[in-house]
């Protein structure tokens, strides 16, 4: 992480922590985790990426014995674009 580009902003409902990396990190982050302080069990949350989204759905899919109209139903999820700022997502 690059410590002077990192900012917290909290509010009696609400907190928003920007992290940046460090200059020579390269790549999407996969995950984070949080919680109250390292020592308690951290949470871990996942961000939106293409093999995240498509991990998710091979976990979530119907097992081979679910009809062919149930997996017909599935949503399709689509990864359009990802970068810096915004990420860009289909769903059929």
């Amino acid at each position: 992480l690059a410590s002077p580009e990192t900012s917290v902003s909290v509010s009696p409902h609400n907190a928003a922590i920007t992290l940046a990396k460090a200059p020579g990190s390269t790549g999407h982050w996969q995950k984070f985790c949080f919680g109250l302080d390292a020592s308690s069990a951290l949470q871990e949350r996942l961000f939106v990426s293409e093999e995240n989204v498509d991990g998710f759905l091979d976990a979530v899919s119907c097992p081979s014995s679910c009809s062919q109209s149930a997996l017909e139903s599935q949503p399709l999820i689509e990864v359009l674009d990802v970068t810096e700022d915004r990420i860009q997502i289909r769903l059929k």
